[in-house]
């Protein structure tokens, strides 16, 4: 799925908040292939979108990032 200017601004915004916590190699595309990975049809509202970009957790983010190295292997 496509990532437009409005999601890639708060993507771009989560990905900062990353970087205050010493994950400063984290890109705002990484973000959105996680939160994207559950969306299998159409996307959801912009509500929903903000919602599960900006409630992201690191954890559940570095969880995501090491399976699809895995995955890619």
């Amino acid at each position: 799925m496509k990532m437009t200017e409005d999601i890639a601004l708060l993507c771009k915004i989560k990905a900062e908040e990353f970087k205050l916590y010493g994950y400063a190699n984290i890109l705002e595309d990484q973000i959105w292939k996680c939160v994207s990975q559950n969306y299998t049809t159409n996307l959801p509202s912009i509500s929903k979108l903000t919602n599960d970009i900006l409630s992201l957790k690191i954890t559940y983010f570095m969880n995501w990032l090491m399976l699809s190295i895995y995955k890619t292997r």
